[in-house]
């Protein structure tokens, strides 16, 4: 959020635990995006504050989480201190969660990233939820990087090597008619919590339907340890856990990975988009999809 609406919806997200009879005179930001992370205390509750133009996700996520909670998937929980719903108040909408302590932060081992994976996906297919379908997500993209209205930044050669990727790459996955099911949407560790309750996941409002071999991809691990560049994707990792994930396509999951690096690379370049250094990392990530493309051979032209 921009500065001028942060402190709003700091206000809103108060405001609103305190209505319904907890103590927030604290609120810590965790995490600012075009959503807010709030951890309010003393009541310790996470609430997660959206402008109400984006409620719909925010519904979405909180019936997800509803009917998860039946499941032994490892999802972050709802409060249970108050009615599970979506709270409206001076143009904001809250929703409150479960504040979990986190552990020492470290790199997470891929036999347990794909087992806790396993279990979420278990859960999800017992949901019963209208989702789009992963596609629709890649068609986001495109229309991003094909209209110049929407990234006026992008190069016009990295314009296309975005919408060829999108297009090919996507066609390809959809073509090839392997099982499907709902899926996290973007399982990265900046969805995934280290709790003393093991592994959760969290943003659920990024549910689509596509093979696990779509979420499997978004494992991989950023790095900041490599001189000269601010960060780096794992390229490992996603091979390793699929190694651990039962009956996954080790190649579909590359050519699921080289996908989610134009679909990131494309909101990046997003003119709309509120990621903190979100060009920078654009830039960065174009540099790995060419890499990616070119390891593993693929031609996104033909």
């Amino acid at each position: 959020m921009e500065a001028s609406e942060l402190a709003r919806a700091v206000a809103a997200g108060k405001s609103t635990a305190s209505s319904l009879g907890l103590d927030a005179d604290e609120a810590v930001v965790l995490h600012n995006s075009n959503r807010l992370t709030l951890r309010l205390l003393p009541c310790d509750v996470l609430a997660r504050v959206a402008p109400a133009a984006i409620r719909a996700g925010a519904a979405f996520e909180v019936a997800l989480a509803r009917q998860l909670a039946a499941t032994d998937s490892p999802v972050a929980p709802l409060d249970p201190r108050v009615e599970p719903r979506v709270y409206d108040l001076d143009g904001f909408a809250t929703t409150l969660w479960t504040y979990h302590e986190p552990v020492a932060a470290g790199d997470v081992e891929p036999r347990d990233y794909a087992q806790a994976l396993e279990r979420h996906h278990r859960g999800l297919r017992q949901v019963d939820l209208a989702v789009p379908h992963f596609t629709d997500r890649v068609a986001e993209a495109q229309r991003l990087v094909d209209n110049s209205a929407n990234s006026p930044e992008l190069a016009a050669d990295d314009r296309a090597l975005l919408s060829h990727s999108l297009r090919t790459l996507g066609g390809t996955i959809a073509d090839r008619g392997g099982p499907e099911q709902l899926l996290h949407g973007e399982p990265h560790a900046g969805n995934l919590l280290q709790t003393t309750s093991g592994l959760l996941f969290i943003d659920l409002e990024t549910c689509c339907r596509g093979p696990v071999e779509f979420d499997i991809a978004h494992c991989s691990r950023v790095s900041s340890a490599r001189p000269g560049r601010p960060w780096y994707l794992d390229v490992r990792m996603p091979d390793e856990v699929a190694a651990h994930y039962p009956a996954a396509d080790p190649e579909l999951v590359r050519t699921c990975w080289v996908l989610m690096l134009a679909m990131v690379a494309a909101w990046r370049w997003d003119h709309r988009d509120q990621f903190p250094d979100g060009l920078r990392m654009g830039r960065a990530l174009l540099n790995e999809l060419r890499a990616a493309l070119d390891r593993y051979g693929i031609d996104v032209h033909s």
